[in-house]
């Protein structure tokens, strides 16, 4: 199930708050489809301290359809170590996840037809107290997740009332570009190193 196997206990130590990517998520650009209030899944990113708060609403599919499919963009890379999901009381939270790296305009025919990185069989997790480990070697350099949610517990509709991640975020903006200049006729004594071997050239990642 990939909940936390930490060898201390969570509730003592704060492990969802520790490396919380909350910050590093785009919030303005994150979407849902079949959202039944549009841009309600943006209610459900929030500080770890805060994520039983209700106050500013919860996503929630269409009456009848619970399949759900959630695009978080970052404002940097990130490498994502967990994830962690709270949902609906009575059937309404989701039993499936399913997800999608660095793929922007995936729709449900997409998620269904397509192998994702990593998918998770979900229990009701009404108090935030799991997380969902992820293959950490597979989500590096993330610039966007997808969750696709296919299925709840037998209710008419699914509702999500937190989305945690938690991981590393790197000091690379998504709105930075790196620009390489090129000289046109580059003149090999302007490129001396500091012993004066001529030619040498140092690659910056």
């Amino acid at each position: 199930m990939g909940s936390c196997t930490h060898d201390h206990s969570c509730e003592e130590h704060n492990c969802s708050a520790d490396w919380s990517l909350y910050r590093n998520i785009d919030l303005s650009k994150v979407s849902a489809l079949n959202e039944w209030i549009p841009g309600s899944v943006r209610t459900v990113f929030k500080a770890w301290d805060n994520r039983l708060e209700t106050s500013e609403g919860f996503l929630e599919s269409n009456e009848g359809d619970p399949e759900l499919l959630v695009f978080i963009p970052f404002t940097s890379d990130v490498k994502i170590k967990s994830i962690s999901i709270i949902g609906g009381a009575s059937g309404t939270s989701p039993s499936k996840m399913r997800a999608f790296t660095n793929r922007e305009g995936i729709d449900f025919s997409d998620a269904q037809n397509m192998q994702p990185l990593q998918e998770w069989e979900l229990a009701e997790n009404l108090q935030g107290v799991m997380e969902y480990q992820t293959r950490y070697s597979r989500f590096q350099s993330v610039c966007s997740l997808t969750l696709h949610f296919p299925e709840n517990f037998g209710g008419d509709t699914t509702q999500i009332y937190y989305i945690g991640l938690r991981g590393v975020a790197t000091q690379l903006k998504r709105d930075v570009v790196a620009t390489i200049v090129y000289e046109i006729r580059p003149n090999p004594s302007d490129h001396k190193t500091p012993t004066g071997q001529q030619g040498a050239f140092s690659h910056v990642e």
